[in-house]
């Protein structure tokens, strides 16, 4: 039976018309390429490839024996791939770092799709915010972290990381159920510039983007409450402490008391991504994929529910 490395050489010399190429290539010496050839035509009983000064060919039998080394090669690393995925999804675990209201929504919804398809497959998750698990993905403590940003402000570090959008939602204002705005279709953020504002105390937070909303509007806004945890800010807004922007996903669990319009003009919008390394696993891949299609499905669901409420 013919050696596939052998094959794989051969292949390699006759691609790159060289042994020096090949060598090159595949991370070998000249001498151990042209040993493994001497070896092949041996094995085969007939010379391989005409040496001359225009390069390296393929003799006839050279030929043939290339192009089913190309489909055997092919076969053999498509099993190869298969079988790293059934490894891979059989087993392992999978690190994930997502902020607390893409938890409770898009990671839910992609954990228990991934759960269902891949059940060997151990998840360990937790909460963190964009600058605390960017560094750990980055620094190889994590396989996946759900991030966000905005497309006006500057763009974070992600060097070494890859970003695949989840989704980009809009920014809503929110204020007490019997605010004076309150029955408005829209509410003009220069209405607002006398409230007191609520904001997040993270630098990636939603302050940065309310900060940023009423610049634009021509208004520096006065802070009064800070919180990172939508819950505790819709609590400040339903008890008239003042308002703020939230995003579509902080309306799934959004307080009765608590109403939400679009802004004149339109808030900054914030988008969502699932942050991995270049190289990951396959089990990594397959989360990712999971959570593609939650965000497909949570921003359809939002759709509908808010044209409900218009």
């Amino acid at each position: 039976m013919l050696d596939v490395k052998r094959l794989r050489i051969l292949q390699e010399v006759v691609s790159q018309g060289s042994f020096s190429g090949a060598a090159e290539a595949l991370y070998l010496s000249q001498s151990a390429v042209s040993q493994q050839i001497a070896t092949l035509e041996r094995e085969v009983g007939q010379p391989l490839l005409e040496r001359s000064r225009e390069g390296t060919k393929p003799t006839n039998a050279g030929r043939i024996l290339v192009s089913h080394a190309e489909a055997a090669i092919a076969r053999l690393d498509e099993a190869e791939r298969e079988l790293a995925m059934i490894a891979g999804l059989e087993g392992g675990e999978v690190r994930i770092a997502s902020f607390p209201s893409a938890s409770a929504t898009l990671l839910t919804l992609g954990v228990s799709d991934f759960t269902r398809k891949y059940p060997k497959v151990r998840l360990n998750v937790a909460d963190a915010e964009p600058e605390v698990s960017l560094p750990r993905l980055r620094g190889g403590e994590l396989d996946l972290a759900i991030t966000f940003d905005h497309p006006q402000l500057p763009d974070p570090d992600e060097r070494d990381i890859e970003r695949t959008l989840l989704l980009t939602e809009s920014m809503h204002v929110a204020l007490p159920h019997d605010h004076p705005f309150a029955d408005r279709a829209r509410v003009k953020m220069t209405d607002l510039s006398e409230e007191d504002w609520l904001s997040g105390g993270c630098p990636s937070s939603c302050g940065a983007i309310v900060s940023r909303a009423c610049r634009d509007a021509g208004f520096e806004p006065r802070i009064g409450l800070e919180s990172d945890d939508y819950h505790v800010l819709q609590g400040y807004i339903a008890a008239g402490l003042g308002v703020t922007l939230l995003p579509d996903l902080a309306l799934s669990t959004l307080r009765s008391d608590v109403v939400v319009r679009p802004t004149d003009p339109p808030a900054p919008r914030r988008r969502v991504w699932a942050a991995t390394r270049k190289t990951r696993s396959v089990a990594t891949d397959a989360m990712l994929s999971c959570l593609v299609t939650a965000g497909e499905n949570f921003a359809a669901a939002t759709t509908a529910k808010l044209e409900a409420v218009a």
